[in-house]
Parts: structure tokens; sequence; C-alpha cells
């Protein structure tokens, strides 16, 4: 059997927006009202992204990694933990090769913030970041998220064995 060159995996994840917490995505702190509920930072679009490699990889998902009931994880920023699972893909021989993400959010506008979202998860991918690609979106106002309950995000990622 040849040896795999590439592989593909999707990440989606989803928090509720709260009072009282920071709005965290891809790594950026972004000024609003509310933020995202969640055990870790609740950082959306980062988790879709460790669930997208996770997939790539085939080790499952995030939390069978950093589970929720681990205190080591209580508020722990989740550029961290993509780091850990950058080094289980290195570990076995792979590197990012592309990156495309969506955050769907109806509010706050995000345009002005994705390439600073850009810029630091290329630098914790260790890529290029032209092989970064995050959009952002909203549902005119249907469902959770165009109600203003949530965001998402979903993620795909390709590797390649280096």
């Amino acid at each position: 059997m040849a040896e795999e060159m590439f592989r593909v995996g999707v990440g989606y994840d989803v928090h509720s927006l709260v009072e009282g917490r920071p709005l965290i995505l891809g790594g950026v702190k972004i000024p609003y009202i509310k933020g995202l509920l969640g055990y870790s930072d609740a950082d959306v679009l980062t988790h879709a992204v460790i669930d997208a490699m996770l997939g790539a990889l085939g080790k499952g998902d995030i939390g069978r990694h950093f589970p929720g009931s681990d205190p080591a994880y209580k508020g722990v920023d989740s550029l961290f933990l993509l780091k850990e699972v950058v080094k289980i893909g290195q570990d076995e021989g792979f590197k990012v090769n592309n990156l495309d993400a969506t955050i769907v959010a109806e509010e706050p506008r995000l345009i002005t913030y994705l390439n600073d979202m850009i810029g630091g998860l290329s630098t914790v991918l260790e890529v290029d970041p032209q092989v970064v690609n995050i959009k952002a979106t909203t549902t005119e106002g249907l469902g959770f998220c165009g109600r203003g309950e949530g965001v998402a995000a979903y993620a795909v990622v390709t590797l390649r064995r280096e």
C-alpha cells in the first residue's frame, strides 16, 4: 500500500454568547458586549481548526485530548491547545498544507479582525499566512447565530506528509 501523502479533516464548533466573558476568535480578543461561554477561552474558530486537524490525523476530537472535566484546561488559551495538536501532527510527519475556515456570527462585524486571526493561526500552525483562509458570514437573522445567541465555526484542513 502506498504511503498516504495527504489527509483531510473537517471541524465544527459552537458556543453560546453571554455577558461577562471576552470574545476570542482565532486567538484575537474582539471588543464586544458579549463573549463565548465555555470551559476554556471558548474560541470556536480555534476549536474547529483543532477538530479538523485531529480528524485528518484520525485522532478523535478536542474533547478526547483536552477534556472539560480536567482542571488543567479551565480558561486555557485555545492557541496553546492548537500548538499541542500541531506537535501531534509533526510527530506523525504531517504539516498543514491548507486551512479554510468560516465563522458564523450575526454580530460583531469581524472583517477588520480576520487578518490578525490569519497571522496568529499561521504562526501557531507554522505555515505561510497565504495557506490560511478565514471568512466570516451571517445567517441573515436565521437560527441561533442569527438571533445573537451564539457563534459557530467550520474548518477544513489538509495535511501533507513531510
